[in-house]
């Protein structure tokens, strides 16, 4: 029986995750709570975000505390621990704990390469290339597979991605694998593509290793519309991103019993937070997650149905790219040649538009120009804080 059958009627659930402005992800994450309710109606269950989408984490909070819950377990839903999972969530958690002194919060693991997620990814893999039961070897070595990480300023998490797609190409046996990511570092999505088509495999499976859909989904497809468009002798497969797939809730279901199992002592992402803060390095940041939204925006409103127990109204958060509430580590590699730079001026966020030399922003801009390509859009530079 699991852990969280024998619960205290006292206890509750809060999934933290990031936020986005696409719509789109805020729903699909909803569906993570959806799922552990029907899986253990007996607890409550929320789920709260860091900013750009509502409910924050203090709402999320409130309500577990207005429905009687005192003993609270967060788990990040994040695939991998970077800067939000290790600073942004424990700092809005401690600040909370620290204003309600009777509630208890334990943090526990992010998602991370567990066994679950390895099969919910190589489920959606299957999807992609209409498999029922995983290859035999030989079906797919004249298919190549090309995992699409999120990437960050963690090289450590960057590196989980990489570690993910070999694991993944090992267990169905593709003929050639290669990691690529949308985010901060290299190799793009688009110049990873051209990289790998050069390769020679006329068969290629694009693995997008996200939960959720949302902006970043959407680059990676105009990527491989390009990509299509351009090489029609090449038939490319993409797959769908997780969601709720029932092996990603089992990872949700894991994570959440070794946080209730966990000793009050032990190495987490919380205590390693709260240790470091001791040590002065890292401070307490202000986000969205931390306040009550003020205005309603009714463009912002919901009109789908979840299984929500609240009111999911949205509000305004206040976002602007002079200073929204959170930063994003300095990245060394920002200017390599194959990475963050070719994708300025589309849709990159101002934090890290903020770390290019001008001259870098100058050379890519006037490199598009001279293509004829168009800026997708030209977000204004921001300083890091």
């Amino acid at each position: 029986m699991s852990l969280l059958n024998a619960l205290p009627a006292n206890s509750g659930i809060i999934i933290c995750g990031h936020g986005s402005r696409a719509k789109i992800a805020e729903e699909e994450f909803s569906l993570l709570a959806t799922g552990l309710r029907a899986r253990f109606p007996q607890l409550e269950v929320e789920y709260g975000f860091l900013e750009y989408s509502s409910p924050n984490i203090h709402m999320a909070l409130d309500r577990l505390i207005a429905k009687g819950i005192t003993n609270i377990y967060a788990v990040p839903g994040m695939l991998f621990s970077a800067t939000h999972a290790q600073n942004d969530i424990p700092s809005v958690l401690t600040t909370y704990m620290q204003k309600n002194p009777a509630l208890t919060i334990k943090y526990g693991q992010e998602l991370g390469l567990h066994d679950e997620m390895i099969m919910a990814f190589q489920h959606r893999i299957m999807e992609a290339v209409d498999l029922a039961e995983m290859p035999q070897p030989g079906d797919l070595y004249d298919t190549m597979l090309v995992v699409v990480g999120r990437g960050t300023s963690v090289a450590q998490a960057n590196a989980e991605v990489s570690k993910l797609t070999r694991i993944v190409a090992e267990n169905m046996g593709f003929g050639w694998c290669e990691t690529v990511y949308s985010g901060v570092t290299f190799p793009s999505v688009g110049r990873g593509l051209e990289m790998a088509l050069k390769l020679g495999f006329k068969k290629i499976v694009v693995a997008p290793y996200f939960l959720f859909s949302g902006k970043l989904i959407g680059r990676i497809h105009g990527y491989i519309d390009k990509v299509v468009a351009q090489h029609p002798d090449v038939s490319i497969s993409v797959a769908d991103y997780l969601r709720d797939q029932s092996h990603v809730i089992n990872t949700f279901v894991e994570r959440i019993e070794e946080t209730v199992s966990q000793p009050a002592v032990n190495n987490g992402l919380m205590e390693s937070f709260q240790a470091r803060l001791a040590a002065g390095e890292v401070t307490v940041h202000h986000h969205h997650a931390e306040f009550q939204p003020e205005v309603e925006v009714a463009s912002d409103a919901h009109t789908h149905s979840h299984d929500h127990k609240h009111d999911h109204s949205h509000k305004k958060q206040g976002h602007s790219h002079a200073g929204h509430g959170h930063t994003h580590a300095p990245y060394r590699h920002i200017a390599h040649p194959h990475g963050p730079r070719t994708m300025i001026d589309e849709n990159v966020c101002c934090c890290f538009m903020g770390q290019f030399p001008q001259a870098v922003i100058d050379e890519e801009r006037a490199l598009r120009l001279a293509a004829g390509i168009a800026a997708v859009d030209q977000i204004p530079q921001c300083k890091i804080k």
